[in-house]
């Protein structure tokens, strides 16, 4: 992690030297960064500190690459999601249109039609009343036969 420059190091005026010298916070010479670091091009390091560097490194590579990857995935089938969405929608909104032209056709033979309904409107009217007529004439047919049979048995 980074930390802090060192107190002391503060406190000294910065060293200028040549361009050929570099600068870096264990000779004691001021950067313009706050952090340290133990790399030092001219020193030898611990083999297993570069080792474990390595692998932290390939680590955190392979850590990245397969987060990349693990999103690239989620947009490739949101894409192909989004793509049969609209592929359905499209099938909807031809099945629409389809309904949609089968009601105005409904509508214009049910218009077509109108007159022919309320002319069975009418026909059924007059069949009710002519219904009914019968229904009276047969309940009279009845009264008379029954006063004939009455009369007839009297004069016999």
């Amino acid at each position: 992690m980074a930390s802090a420059a060192d107190p002391s190091q503060v406190d000294k005026p910065a060293e200028v030297k040549s361009s050929s010298v570099e600068c870096s916070p264990k000779k004691g010479l001021t950067t313009l960064s706050t952090s340290t670091s133990s790399y030092e091009p001219l020193e030898t390091h611990d083999p297993t500190l570069n080792r474990l560097a390595v692998t932290m490194f390939q680590k955190v590579h392979e850590y990245l690459q397969m987060e990349l990857t693990s999103s690239e995935s989620e947009y490739q089938l949101l894409e192909q999601m989004n793509k049969v969405t609209a592929a359905k929608y499209k099938d909807l909104t031809q099945v629409a249109a389809n309904v949609g032209k089968g009601i105005v056709e409904l509508n214009e033979k049910f218009q077509s039609l109108q007159v022919y309904l309320e002319q069975i409107d009418q026909i059924e009217d007059n069949i009710s009343k002519l219904e009914h007529a019968a229904y009276k004439l047969d309940a009279y047919t009845v009264r008379l036969e029954n006063k004939f049979k009455a009369l007839s048995t009297e004069k016999r």
